[in-house]
């Protein structure tokens, strides 16, 4: 009956909103009028400050919402709509969308820059909640803070010590990054041959291993800069393992990585079995100038192919270097457990015998039109003519605004044809590589840029490049 459809149809709706409502009401809303009231409640909370017009919150949103449901109970996730709230907004300087914020019983603790996956977020304000440095008493409690997944620094000092008092406040502004724990028992250094007060990096138990010591004593004069400078020599070792989460931090260097079926939740002898075999090589090339280190493949497959030009996985680790200046290798021989294709691959490397990997779309075999089609394999022999000056647009093929731009820059084209010492190109920034020195930045998938090269005759390879800043109108 018609009655029978309805109660059908509402309970459907009631189902519906009930299975989907449970994510979104643990992220906490707050306004103008409420959020001094209501912030003060939670001694740690994370507030996303959003436009619902903002494309990159959208994005933001699911992974913050089940961020939410993980960390219930433990650090409270907030959102503000700054076009509703916009004096709230405001009074936090925020400029930008989204911005997220960390806040303590009510204050403004500063910006959250972690990671913007769930598994992230939840990993960060996990760190971020509870003290800033753990109250260690015994043995027992040292063990059991430093049986972690990840690295542990724990600081011995007097109860008055004018150091204890710096070693907290570093704690504070890098519990985001690390662990702290603190004692007043100094006797807790012996077993590692610490005397007095000290700092003892633990890296992780996981990641032990014969080639290097598992903890490191930093006993020099300590202010926040030289304990900051101490973890960062450290806490990664030799061969450390490479996340989504770190990759920024160790790619500031020009890194190795090797990549495999890696999994320290589940298996960590079959994770280390690897490892150790890159341990062993690593130790050989050890201060050459370059870092290594070892990831889960899968959780890099996507940059593997399409940065490195790798294919499926093989079941055998694969080998990739990506140096500071985004120069990239890639090992084409077949990983051997006894690490000697590993070997020549770094002796190649360091001889500079290596062809870097360039990923590039197949050169044109016609280019007729005023605009001339670059690709990653053709860029030098056409905008780095030393006798022209080019125009070169870098543009993603799904790029709104590059496709508005396309004709008044075909125009633009039309118009200089006839200068034989002009070149005005364009070049997929999303399927080939930008060469050093175009500074090409935003999202390719949403932003143009123009770089503009000048006629240097005494430069062979063009001159150096400038951004084209002016109007895009011909």
């Amino acid at each position: 009956s018609a009655m029978a459809l309805f109660l059908h149809f509402g309970f459907f709706l009631l189902l519906s909103f009930d299975i989907a409502g449970p994510a979104r009401r643990d992220v906490l809303e707050l306004a103008d009028a409420d959020f001094d009231y209501l912030a003060t409640e939670h001694e740690t909370m994370l507030v996303k400050f959003y436009a619902p017009w903002c494309g990159h919150c959208k994005k933001l949103a699911p992974d913050f919402e089940k961020a939410a449901t993980k960390l219930k109970g433990t650090v409270q996730l907030a959102k503000v709509d700054c076009t509703a709230n916009s004096e709230l907004c405001a009074r936090f300087g925020v400029t930008g969308y989204p911005s997220l914020k960390i806040f303590r019983s009510g204050r403004d603790a500063g910006p959250y820059d972690g990671p913007r996956s769930a598994e992230g977020i939840v990993q960060v304000m996990k760190k971020q909640s509870g003290p800033d440095s753990v109250l260690l008493r015994s043995n027992s409690d040292l063990e059991q803070f430093v049986n972690h997944y990840e690295a542990s620094i724990v600081g011995l000092f007097s109860p008055d010590s004018s150091r204890l008092s710096e070693f907290l406040k570093a704690a504070s502004l890098l519990r985001e990054q690390f662990r702290f724990a603190h004692s007043s028992n100094l006797s807790l250094g012996q077993e590692y041959n610490a005397t007095g007060e000290c700092v003892l990096l633990f890296r992780p138990p996981r990641l032990s291993n014969k080639f290097e010591e598992s903890v490191v004593v930093f006993s020099d004069y300590l202010t926040i800069t030289s304990l900051r400078r101490f973890i960062r020599d450290n806490i990664f070792g030799l061969v450390p393992h490479l996340t989504v989460e770190n990759m920024e931090r160790l790619r500031v260097k020009d890194l190795l990585t090797v990549y495999y079926d890696l999994d320290y939740v589940h298996n960590v002898r079959g994770s280390n079995y690897w490892r150790n075999r890159v341990m062993l090589v690593a130790s050989k090339f050890r201060g050459r100038g370059l870092s290594f280190s070892v990831a889960n493949r899968k959780d890099f497959e996507a940059e593997i192919q399409e940065e490195f030009g790798l294919g499926p996985d093989p079941g055998l680790p694969v080998a990739t270097i990506r140096t500071r200046l985004g120069l990239k290798y890639t090992m084409r021989e077949e990983f051997t457990r006894d690490g000697r294709s590993l070997e020549r691959f770094l002796e190649d490397y360091f001889s500079g015998r290596l062809k870097r990997f360039i990923k590039s779309e197949p050169v044109p075999e016609k280019n007729p039109g005023p605009v001339k089609v670059v690709v990653a394999e053709s860029f030098a022999e056409i905008v780095d003519d030393p006798n022209k000056d080019a125009l070169i647009l870098f543009y993603s093929p799904l790029c709104q605004h590059c496709k508005k731009l396309e004709p008044v820059y075909a125009q633009l084209a039309s118009e200089l044809s006839s200068d034989p010492d002009v070149v005005v190109a364009k070049m997929n920034a999303a399927d080939n590589d930008v060469p050093l020195g175009y500074d090409v930045q935003g999202s390719l998938s949403r932003d143009s840029q123009t770089s503009l090269t000048p006629d240097t005759s005494s430069s062979s390879s063009g001159g150096t490049p400038r951004c084209f800043q002016a109007s895009r109108e011909t």
